[in-house]
């Protein structure tokens, strides 16, 4: 069990600019979870250079997002999907699921 945000950037909460941007970087996040594991792994040791990422997790503060790197790094070969999703103060959160 991992818990975590797909979006923290405090600043962003609220603010309708970060609306589009919290969507790229989610949509990328889910086709990164829902990869295979080869590809899953690439994506989240590279996720600063995904879309919008720096937006959504400044250096420095993603550590709302580490959480899920770590169940991500155990499920091995299991697959990951997106199990929940919403918008939440003008920001896309999301949840994700392996095995």
């Amino acid at each position: 069990i991992g818990s975590g945000m797909s979006f923290h950037n405090m600043p962003g909460y609220g603010d309708a600019n970060f609306t589009a941007p919290s969507q790229v970087f989610d949509h990328w996040l889910t086709e990164t979870i829902s990869a295979a594991p080869e590809q899953r792994l690439y994506g989240l040791k590279h996720w600063a250079q995904a879309p919008h990422a720096l937006n959504c997790h400044p250096l420095g503060k993603e550590e709302h997002l580490l959480p899920l790197m770590v169940v991500a790094g155990a499920a091995g070969k299991d697959k990951g999907e997106k199990v929940y999703s919403q918008q939440v103060l003008k920001t896309q959160l999301s949840a994700f699921q392996f095995g």
